[in-house]
Formats: C-alpha cells, structure tokens, sequence
C-alpha cells in the first residue's frame, strides 16, 4: 500500500475517530459508527470508504450486516519504514509507559461466529507461494519468531509451531478446513506463559 495514501487517509481527524472507535470495539456497523459521529450517514460512508481504500478498514458480511474492523498492517508496515529492530523495543517500552499512565480503553468481545479480528495485507506473490509460507516450517521460521510450523494440510489434522530449537510448543492447534493454495481454518491456542490460559481461538486464512 501507497504510504501517500494511508497519510491522506490519517490526516482527517474524523477518519481517526473512526478508526479509534473500531480500535475499542471491533466489528461496527454503520449504524455504530455513525452514532459516535456528528455527521450524516453519508458522510460517514465516504470517511470509511476512504479508509478502506487506504487498508485501513477492512469490512465482513455477517448475516444481514456489513461490518466493519480496523485493519493494522498499513500503519504496521508504516512503523517499520522508519523504526528499525534496535530501537522497536524502546518505542514500545515508552508507549506502554504513556498508556499505563494515561489509561486505556477496555477492550470488550464479540459472540463467537462474529471474527473479532480482520486483518489484510497485499503480497506481490502467487497464491501457492503463499500457502507455503504458512504451512512450512522454512518460512514461518522467518517471520513468526523463529517458530516452525508442522502441519497435517486435511480437516482434523495437527498444526502446532515449535520453539526454534525444538524444546516446546509455542502454538498448538487442529486443521478445520484445507482448501490449497486459497483457504486454510484452524484452531489456535497460543502456549507462551501470559496466554497458556486463554481458551483456543479461530484462525482463518484467505
């Protein structure tokens, strides 16, 4: 994505509200987004519109309802233009420091058939290569912490992520749905000590 285009798109400070709301509760309607706002409907429309053609919202049918989700990769690609790996650690020390001391939002959950997070990023590659960059261990070695995935690609197959050197689990989860190289489902519980006891979540990939 344009870095031009995602700057026109923050510089509004309407189209940040939108995006501040969506951060506290992903997963709005038009409705939702609208009553935070002191415009007409359609001119929210046009804000998210922009938004989404910056990558900035990415939108879900769910029944009968479009809904909305904010979409973090630009801004996360944004970060990395100009924050390297030496100095991430010390961005992000700071800002949890201003956030503890200012307050955050609570951050609230939706009913299990609505995805509580939709994320999008485009990738200049086929899509067989980028099966294989979630489904082998060369690939997820490079980008996801070292781990390295070991999958079983049919319906009630494992898919767990070792430890770079083989001594644990980081990830353990179970195929749903394989669909190659366009679908991939799975379940999704995270091993690592501050999220062991979270239930398994739902990870869809298209």
């Amino acid at each position: 994505m344009d870095g031009d285009v995602v700057f026109r798109a923050l510089a509004d400070p309407s189209r940040r509200i939108l995006l501040d709301h969506l951060f506290e509760h992903d997963g709005r309607t038009l409705v939702e987004l609208q009553a935070r706002l002191t415009m007409t409907r359609f001119g929210v429309m046009k804000h998210l519109r922009v938004l989404e053609e910056a990558g900035l919202v990415t939108t879900r049918k769910v029944g009968r309802e479009k809904l909305h989700y904010l979409n973090p990769v630009p801004i996360q690609l944004l970060h990395d233009r100009w924050i390297g790996k030496y100095t991430a650690h010390h961005v992000e020390t700071l800002a949890a420091l201003k956030t503890v001391l200012e307050g955050d939002a609570t951050m609230t959950t939706q009913a299990a058939t609505v995805p509580q997070q939709v994320y999008q990023v485009f990738i200049k590659a086929t899509p067989e290569r980028i099966w294989d960059a979630i489904t082998k261990p060369e690939f997820t070695s490079r980008y996801f912490y070292g781990a390295l995935v070991d999958a079983e690609l049919v319906p009630g197959g494992k898919i767990v992520y070792h430890a770079p050197d083989h001594s644990s689990l980081m990830v353990d989860g179970k195929v749903v749905e394989s669909e190659p190289p366009r679908r991939l489902v799975t379940t999704w519980h995270a091993l690592w000590a501050e999220m062991a006891d979270e239930p398994p979540s739902r990870v869809s990939w298209s």
